[in-house]
């Protein structure tokens, strides 16, 4: 007997269904056959649906079993086929019954029958919702992530066997109820409070001018001068994820299977993302890929920040790598099979010491370095990735002294700051309105031509500074998006020449 049920492939960040054709034929000695480029994890699906099967109480038919995953040239990778498999078998064979309804199927089985958990339940949730699908079956643990998206039957259910006398009618499994995301506090105790970063003024100044704006920044001082600490505050001052913003990244995470472990086992991403890949590194972590690409760390900081400590430190391939998402907010990852896009549009904090021993320009410590030794240091950093870096600061080490005595704290802590950056935010929010945009960074030049306005005198300026400094085109409007986003701290309508004055202070030559 001859019977369809549906599950569905991740391929990327994005879901497709997948028919799984289940055919038994009795003319034929008793086999199990699965074909439609599976990989390993589907072609091992075979001994644990046997098992589940049994397990359950259920009879397993003793016949040939060819099962089709199509469309047949749709890479198909992991185990959430087995529920999907194991009901098409148990229906072809007459032990439950679908009816006319259009259920997706989507759940890893244990031996025992039981329902374990997968990975990538959101972006199936998003297309059984576009395919108006009856209703969607995951694993219990997945069900609270499945119900993010309104409109959509999401069972959760513990077992095969549970499924198979609900689909038969003899028990009625409840729906999993509809979860209001917004209710969920957005709000944290920051990990690092500005109140405890004394007397580095400018450095708060520079940190709030890039979370207002989402601009990225180069922190480059002697060890023990705040950089990490600073880098690790930023976080607490951004503001809220909108519900598209929880959704963009819940859905990457949920693909990476990292929602468990990077968000204590909630079922949502409500918090930015805050990645600090270490130095060693390669470049494929970084950016993204493998032979079934997933998504590499400029995706999982979406949003959020990506902080490269001893930047001048990574390799020469990854940070030229880099350029691509720091310029189109997005990275593409082609392999033979194909290519895909993964969203990056995150904030990069890097800091690095400004030469190898770390002391060049200390106040209190002599630099060992030679000449040859500074010039091959900071040349790790080229000149397209300065370009695409909008705020560069060097930080000085505060005396230990004034650091024992805590005489230098200004007042300024997180609650402040990111009170400052949410008014920021909120003009920015309503100059971009239709542009599909959300910060001064991401604005193009044409955008920069239709909605900044600039007075003459501090255009004037700016060109003047722009040839005087030798400064590219990239560096020239990125100055101007972060005078824009110094003008809107002020609440200024217009761009300044004091605004363009500033922004220009943070241009450093390496």
């Amino acid at each position: 007997m001859f019977s369809v049920t549906f599950g569905a492939a991740i391929v990327g960040l994005d879901a497709y269904t997948v028919h799984v054709e289940v055919d038994i034929i009795r003319s034929q000695l008793p086999g199990f056959t699965i074909v439609g480029l599976a990989d390993k994890a589907i072609q091992e699906a075979k001994e644990r649906i046997v098992s589940a099967v049994k397990n359950s109480g259920l009879e397993w038919p003793r016949k040939k079993i060819v099962v089709n995953l199509a469309p047949a040239d749709l890479p198909k990778v992991g185990s959430a086929f087995d529920l999907s498999i194991a009901v098409g078998v148990l229906v072809s064979a007459g032990v439950c019954k679908l009816g006319d309804k259009k259920y997706l199927f989507v759940g890893e089985l244990a031996l025992d029958g039981s329902i374990r958990k997968v990975s990538g339940i959101l972006p199936i949730a998003m297309m059984a919702k576009s395919e108006n699908y009856d209703a969607i079956f995951v694993p219990e643990a997945n069900a609270k992530e499945a119900v993010i998206i309104k409109g959509l039957n999401v069972y959760g259910i513990k077992s095969l066997i549970d499924l198979v006398k609900h689909l038969n009618g003899e028990i009625d499994l409840a729906k999993t109820d509809v979860i209001d995301v917004t209710s969920y506090e957005n709000e944290s105790v920051p990990e690092v409070d500005f109140a405890y970063i004394y007397g580095q003024p400018a450095l708060k100044r520079v940190a709030l001018i890039a979370a207002a704006g989402g601009h990225n920044l180069l922190l480059v001082g002697s060890p023990g001068s705040g950089k990490t600490m600073t880098a690790r505050a930023i976080r607490s001052i951004l503001p809220n994820m909108t519900f598209e913003e929880i959704l963009e990244v819940t859905r990457i995470y949920s693909v990476a299977n990292l929602l468990d472990s990077v968000n204590k086992g909630q079922f949502i991403m409500n918090q930015r993302p805050f990645r600090s890949p270490h130095h060693t590194a390669s470049t494929v972590s970084i950016i993204g890929g493998g032979k079934n690409p997933k998504p590499g760390e400029v995706t999982l900081a979406h949003r959020g920040i990506l902080f490269l400590d001893e930047f001048a430190e990574f390799s020469q391939n990854t940070l030229e790598a880099l350029r691509q998402p720091l310029e189109d907010k997005k990275v593409w990852v082609t392999r033979v099979s194909g290519s895909m896009s993964f969203p990056a549009d995150f904030m990069l904090i890097a800091a690095m010491n400004p030469c190898k021993c770390g002391w060049l320009g200390d106040k209190e410590r002599q630099c060992t370095c030679t000449p040859a030794l500074i010039e091959k240091y900071q040349r790790k950093i080229s000149g397209p990735i300065m370009d695409r870096i909008d705020l560069q600061i060097r930080v000085n080490r505060v005396n230990l002294r004034e650091l024992e005595n805590q005489k230098m704290q200004d007042g300024i802590d997180s609650n402040i700051l990111k009170s400052q950056v949410n008014t920021c935010r909120q003009i920015q929010l309503q100059r971009y309105k239709g542009y599909g945009i959300y910060t001064n960074s991401s604005a193009t030049t044409k955008i920069i031509d239709e909605v900044f306005e600039v007075e003459n005198d501090a255009r004037t300026f700016l060109i003047n500074a722009a040839e005087s400094l030798q400064l590219s085109a990239r560096s020239f409007y990125r100055i101007l998006k972060v005078s824009r986003t110094i003008a809107d701290l002020e609440a200024s309508a217009t761009i300044k020449k004091s605004h363009v004055a500033e922004s220009l202070q943070y241009r450093i030559k390496m």
